[in-house]
């Protein structure tokens, strides 16, 4: 691909050789009654909208100041503005789920981190929402420990967030889960994922001193991911009103890939105008392979990350699509009369033979600026199903 970045050899075997009673345990606490009792699905309209919110950099509220604005916003603008653009998306698109995606507080600006963890998601859990959040690297700076920022998440109202996966004893991070959603409730799929959402902790930094800069995910998170994809797709595949492939899914967390690197104007839709990292692009400086997992896995048709504020484009590498959300919160770095915006994607449903809901048909996105109407742009296809899959060889139609 053309890639210049070093890349990390790790030896999992040790991993492997783990018998599944060691790795099978007793659930992990913090999983809340409306965890275990409240079950994602697509409404009666055959579609599940998702709102992601990247890089709020949320601090003290109203005495956390803006960065990067008209010099005309410098005075009343502070975190409250965060706030608002939230309350904002969510009256406008009125989404099945909220995926925050990292760097949701600024901690080192924060006074304390509960309180700006409270006051950031506040507009979620007011919505009575469902709602998830996964890890960047600036939550643990403040008064509370990656660990410790993770499990008050846990332990908020309306969140199916989950500290990591219950059955599985050893794994990197916090914030390592997944979700599945139903078919529309009253169909043969309705005890079926039809969409399946992974959600990982990108890390913050390096923790090899010989190695700079940000974070990459682990082997044993890579190893769980694979593990879940292939039961999941077992379960579609084989279980109730059986399919021939897996069901599609996506995947959230912070911290770029180095595949990302690949896509200039040519090859993608959103801007690129970040100038650090490589070109443009602040991902890992060595590539843990998990894109390759991706791929080998097959499901995942769609990355969302945060972390490069003022990229916020998709581009599509070997059946994948890698997308940026774009800089969200006031209190991170952006530019200066360039909108806050946010992304949202829409899974919808194809029809069946008996004129029901069936499996997800395709997987549209836009982005939603912050201005005065909300405008939305870049409006896209992600994925959809072929006209042979879609329709049978012998029907009239497409996608």
């Amino acid at each position: 691909m053309g890639m210049s970045f070093m890349v990390l050899v790790v030896t999992v075997s040790w991993f492997w050789s783990i018998s599944t009673t060691c790795v099978l345990a007793a659930k992990q606490a913090y999983i809340s009654p409306q965890q275990e009792n409240q079950k994602l699905r697509f409404d009666q309209n055959g579609e599940f909208k998702i709102l992601q919110v990247a890089d709020m950099h949320y601090a003290n509220g109203k005495n956390t100041l803006c960065l990067d604005v008209l010099p005309s916003q410098n005075i009343s603008c502070s975190d409250l503005n965060t706030t608002a653009f939230i309350q904002r998306m969510i009256l406008a698109e009125k989404p099945n789920l909220i995926v925050f995606t990292g760097d949701n507080i600024f901690g080192y600006d924060s006074s304390d981190s509960a309180k700006s963890m409270d006051a950031a998601f506040a507009p979620a859990v007011a919505s009575n929402i469902p709602w998830v959040a996964v890890l960047g690297n600036h939550d643990q700076e403040g008064s509370l420990s990656r660990e410790g920022v993770m499990k008050h998440i846990v332990g908020m109202k309306n969140t199916l967030s989950k500290l990591n996966p219950p059955e599985v004893r050893i794994i990197d991070g916090f914030g390592n889960y997944n979700l599945e959603v139903g078919g529309v409730q009253g169909t043969e799929f309705e005890n079926k994922s039809v969409l399946n959402l992974y959600f990982l902790d990108s890390g913050d930094y390096s923790k090899v001193p010989t190695i700079p800069g940000y974070d990459w995910i682990k082997p044993s998170q890579q190893l769980w991911f694979k593990r879940t994809s292939a039961e999941l797709r077992k379960v579609y595949i084989k279980g109730l009103v059986p399919q021939k492939e897996a069901a599609p899914g996506l995947a959230y967390f912070h911290i770029p890939l180095p595949e990302y690197a690949n896509f200039d104007s040519s090859n993608f839709t959103g801007v690129k105008i970040e100038q650090d990292g490589n070109n443009g692009i602040s991902s890992a400086s060595v590539n843990s392979g998990f894109f390759t997992t991706l791929v080998e896995a097959g499901d995942v048709k769609a990355v969302f990350t945060g972390h490069d504020h003022i990229n916020d484009f998709c581009g599509k590498l070997m059946d994948i699509q890698l997308c940026y959300a774009g800089g969200f919160g006031y209190h991170a770095y952006g530019k200066a009369g360039w909108s806050r915006r946010a992304r949202v994607v829409v899974a919808s449903l194809e029809k069946t033979d008996k004129g029901s809901w069936g499996g997800v048909k395709s997987i549209k996105s836009w982005k939603r600026l912050d201005d005065q109407q909300l405008t939305g742009i870049d409006g896209e296809v992600l994925w959809s199903k072929s006209f042979r899959e879609n329709n049978g060889a012998n029907q009239i139609g497409g996608n």
